[in-house]
């Protein structure tokens, strides 16, 4: 993800970000100015964003200052001009309190704000470092434009005030929110990072003039969704205004491939991995530790293997132990300088690649763009995003939310860094929900019943998907072992680091999702009521997943096009599956590391089966229950929401949506 998010609470945790966060991670004493300070940390000064503004008569893009920080997130939520609004009040004969309280924005919060980071992908900020300064400016555009994006999106579809008796009523803000932005340009090792921090405050006004709190909640919930915008937005303004295209890069191996600009070589991306390269080398002994963590009986305290939620609280704790202090900050002309030098000097790539990187990103971007058609097919979008949320979220069962960030990263991987029409992300949420999805939401609650937070699964068959755990029962990692702690945990070999011997792990499911994308797009293309819907495994393949490498792409190999477009010969579906996966491997796409043959897709088939008398019992259970219990349709005004087209007046819904 490139969008974290970070709770802001009055007290310790906002004089943290009033002492280093403002001031670029740099150490700001209490007697300097904050504009003095950002000045010689050589970070320009904070800006106002959102539609609140108007509310509290601000201006978009005025200057940030230290008392309007003070009020807004250090005092509990004032006005940020409370100081004045105070002293006018005063003037006027108010007594103190009644003027103290003239300030105020509602009730006073510990919960004052959160913190969203927003990031680019690391190819994007080293364009930023390493280009001329043209491509410095059109970048550090197109970031702040996918960030003003986002915030409208968060405006309209995400923020609730919740008000009455245990928050039974829920309603947008509708004059917006109030967000401070902070721009840094480097990372704790001194490497490149160009990223921003959203200071967005809790506080909303209702259609009755009162002010309520932002649930929080909701944010936390939309981030990944949050994130997967801003990569898709500000990736295709920077290969819009650049001529470039993206490409998928996989990472690390199982998990869902990244969008990174085509062209970029993959040893400057590891130049700026030095933190990466120290929390992984850190997070190697902490695996060890928990596989082999004993209790005072000598037994083993955790199973010995590592599944997904404690990998990523692992992590966290790597991250933690192996955080350097922050350098002394510089002006951003003397980093780049000093970057570009560091580049060229230990990064190991040639130094007429570095000095001209937007050229060859240009030329990666030629081939791509010639071999890969911007076409977005809804149906087979929507398959694709609900198996693979399918799969990957537990036991099957998922929220709008889930299918929308799927689809986002969807047309990423389509477009190729093109841009996309308004809404086309909510199309594909539609199809996927009215088309695929079951909803077996069993509302209690007043949040239940919103169309944000209906509970659905997959319509087909667990028989037809392969099967999302191993056959062997694998209980929670994460929880204490009781009864059958299961084998010892294997001792790290005499002599060898953690790195050098294997950690046992819980399988990635991003590569049995790819692998159920395929199984339902065959089903459907074989059943004539969707024949004519979906086109076809090798539409699929050509138009959807066909990229090469960037080394291929500089000189690509010469295809031939005349059968690009063909559809299958009729015969088994397993015979055109592989063909289709054949095809994948010899273009080098992100699916080849997968490497699925034909006996391996026919053991996935075998294990699935065995699930298929649960299946049946629980499509039988849901069937029931909604005959028992109808359910409510969706609403399409929940599935169609904030569509912007260019920057203007705000359009959003109705409050109370």
């Amino acid at each position: 993800m490139t969008v974290d998010i970070r709770v802001i609470r009055a007290g310790q945790m906002y004089r943290y970000y009033l002492r280093q966060t403002v001031v670029g991670d740099g150490r700001r004493s209490a007697r300097t100015p904050l504009r003095a300070a950002q000045e010689q940390a050589g970070v320009p000064a904070g800006r106002w964003m959102g539609r609140g503004l108007a509310t509290l008569e601000l201006t978009p893009g005025q200057e940030v200052t230290e008392a309007q920080l003070r009020n807004l997130f250090g005092e509990r939520g004032r006005h940020p001009d409370a100081d004045r609004i105070e002293a006018d009040r005063l003037a006027q004969g108010d007594s103190p309190t009644k003027a103290f309280n003239a300030g105020a924005l509602g009730r006073r919060v510990m919960v004052t704000g959160v913190d969203f980071v927003f990031r680019p992908q690391p190819t994007i900020y080293l364009l930023w470092a390493l280009g001329d300064e043209e491509t410095r400016r059109v970048i550090e555009a197109a970031h702040e434009y996918a960030i003003e994006r986002v915030l409208e999106w968060i405006e309209d579809e995400v923020a609730v005030i919740r008000y009455g008796k245990d928050g039974i009523y829920r309603v947008r803000p509708p004059g917006g929110l109030v967000a401070a932005r902070f721009r840094h340009y480097e990372a704790r090792s001194g490497t490149p990072l160009l990223h921003d921090h959203l200071l967005l405050s809790v506080k909303g006004q209702r259609l009755d003039g009162k002010w309520g709190s932002i649930h929080t909640l909701a944010l936390h919930e939309n981030t990944v969704a949050a994130s997967a915008l801003y990569n898709e937005l500000v990736t295709a303004e920077v290969c819009e205004a650049l001529g470039l295209a993206t490409e998928p890069r996989t990472v690390t191996p199982g998990r869902q491939p990244v969008m990174e600009i085509a062209g970029v070589p993959h040893e400057l991306i590891r130049w700026t991995s030095r933190r990466s390269d120290q929390i992984a080398a850190c997070l190697e002994d902490l695996e060890h530790e928990y596989v082999t963590a004993v209790d005072d009986d000598g037994e083993s305290r955790f199973l010995p293997m590592v599944s997904e939620r404690a990998r990523a609280k692992l992590n966290g704790m790597a991250a933690r132990k192996t955080r350097p202090p922050k350098e002394k900050t510089q002006p951003l002309a003397q980093l780049r300088a000093w970057w570009k030098a560091s580049a060229i000097l230990t990064s190991g790539v040639a130094v007429d690649i570095i000095t001209s990187l937007l050229e060859y990103a240009r030329a990666a971007a030629v081939a791509i763009r010639a071999r890969v058609a911007a076409v977005v097919d809804i149906a087979l979008a929507a398959v694709d995003v609900a198996a693979t949320v399918f799969v990957m979220n537990d036991g099957g069962r998922f929220h709008r939310r889930h299918l929308l960030a799927e689809a986002r990263r969807h047309l990423a991987l389509v477009l190729r860094g093109r841009r996309r029409d308004p809404g086309l992300d909510d199309q594909i949420v539609a199809a996927a929900i009215s088309t695929h999805c079951l909803d077996i939401s069993e509302a209690k609650t007043v949040r239940g019943r919103e169309a944000g937070y209906r509970l659905y699964t997959a319509r087909w068959s667990l028989s037809d998907l392969p099967a999302r755990r191993p056959l062997t029962p694998v209980p929670d990692p994460d929880r204490q072992s009781l009864d059958d702690p299961g084998e010892p945990a294997e001792p790290r070999p005499t002599g060898r680091d953690a790195g050098e011997w294997a950690i046992p792990r819980i399988p990635l499911q991003y590569e049995r999702a790819v692998l159920a994308g395929a199984v339902v797009r065959e089903k459907l293309r074989t059943t004539p009521t969707t024949a004519t819907a979906v086109r076809g495994r090798a539409y699929d393949v050509v138009t959807h997943q066909q990229a090469a490498m960037p080394e291929q792409l500089i000189a690509p190999q010469p295809a031939d096009p005349a059968h690009d477009d063909q559809e299958p010969k009729a015969g088994r579906g397993e015979a055109i599956d592989m063909t289709a996966l054949r095809a994948l491997r010899k273009s080098r796409t992100d699916v080849e590391a997968l490497d699925l043959t034909a006996d391996r897709l026919r053991r996935f088939q075998e294990m699935a089966t065995k699930m298929a008398d649960d299946s049946r019992a629980r499509s039988g259970r849901a069937q029931a229950a909604s005959t028992a219990h109808p359910t409510r349709p969706v609403r399409q005004d929940g599935q169609q929401a904030h569509h912007p087209q260019e920057p203007g007046p705000h359009r959003g819904p109705e409050a109370g949506h």
